[in-house]
Parts: C-alpha cells; sequence; structure tokens
C-alpha cells in the first residue's frame, strides 16, 4: 500500500504575492500569512499627518519620498510597514522612471504605528530584519503611552517622549519633530 501525503511544500514569497492583496493588509514572514490589525482613528491619523510632513520637507528638494502602507519584499519576507521613507536615489522606479510598483528593498526610514491589539515584539522583529538589511532607521509610535521608540543599526533603541527632539535621516535634519507634537495631532481642541 503507498502512503499519500498530504502535507502541502511552504509557501513561497513568489506564491504570496500571486495572491489577491487583502484589507487590512497581509505579510509574509517565514513561509506564514500575517495579517495586520485593522488601522482605527488614531492610527489613521498618525499615518496620514507623519507620511505629510515628512513629505512636505522631502519632495520639494528632492531628498526623499514617504510612502504610506508600500510592500516591501527583503529578504524572503514581505512587509507592509506604515510608512516607508525612501531617500531620492534610492526610490524603487521603473526603467522609464516612473514609481515601481513592486518593491524589492528595504526602506532607508521606516515607521510603524502600534495599534492596541498588536505585539509590539513581532513590530520590532520586523524592524530588526529591516535594519539587518540596510534600514538607517526605525521608529515605533506607541500612541498609548505617547512615546516613540527609535531604532537605528548597533545602537540600543533610544526612548523619546514630551519634548524630545526625534531622530530623523541625516538629509531630512530639517524635519523638527517631538512627541509632543506628533500626538498632539491627535486632539481636535
Amino acid at each position: 500500500m503507498i502512503a499519500i501525503s498530504s502535507v502541502k511544500p511552504p509557501l513561497t514569497l513568489e506564491d504570496f504575492l500571486a495572491l489577491p492583496e487583502t484589507k487590512p493588509y497581509s505579510e509574509y514572514v517565514d513561509g506564514r500569512i500575517e495579517q495586520k490589525p485593522m488601522p482605527q482613528g488614531e492610527h489613521s491619523t498618525l499615518q496620514i499627518r507623519l507620511g505629510t510632513t515628512i513629505n512636505q520637507v522631502a519632495l520639494p528638494q528632492k531628498l526623499a519620498h514617504a510612502f504610506t502602507e508600500l510592500r516591501c519584499n527583503i529578504n524572503g519576507r514581505s512587509y507592509v510597514p506604515d510608512i516607508s521613507i525612501f531617500t531620492w536615489d534610492r526610490i524603487p522606479k521603473t526603467a522609464t522612471g516612473r514609481i515601481a510598483n513592486r518593491v524589492d528593498t528595504y526602506p532607508d526610514w521606516l515607521i510603524e504605528i502600534l495599534s492596541p491589539e498588536q505585539s509590539a515584539n513581532k513590530v520590532i522583529k520586523k524592524m530588526m530584519v529591516c535594519l539587518e538589511a540596510g534600514t538607517q532607521l526605525a521608529w515605533l509610535v506607541d500612541p498609548e503611552d505617547e512615546s516613540v521608540l527609535i531604532f537605528q543599526p548597533q545602537q540600543f533603541p533610544a526612548m523619546k517622549s514630551e519634548g524630545d527632539q526625534l531622530t530623523v535621516l541625516e538629509s531630512l535634519s530639517t524635519l523638527a519633530l517631538s512627541p509632543a507634537e506628533l500626538f498632539s495631532w491627535l486632539s481636535l481642541d
């Protein structure tokens, strides 16, 4: 008698990328599909305001470009950071010079905004993979305690709160933000 195995081969990155896109977005990590939490009010506000603020400084001078919810394929994984910032010379482009739809590289700076039901350690693991691949800067924004945890390659993380100056890419040094300003965007009074 011949035994038939019902074990499926592991899902590959290419198989994952061929699947229809989901909302909220799914990520591909170590052969598994993990769905991101659905963004809520605070998350959405911080994401759009941060992306807009960064682009107001970066785009006119062709220094960088901030993208929201951009899928980045990095070292066999597929992540969708809340905000991915690419320096001008590293913006993924097609042969005709248009912004590429498929991004097979790490962002220079990534920003993740922690949702209430999200595991901080899973997000930090994603940031560590990106930092090991070449990302220069990562922020973990925590609306719950109004802090920003800053990650840079081969440095201890730095916790920023209230009026502390937030670390930005060197090319965007004119961008001055503090956690107090960032979280003030959540109040409509």
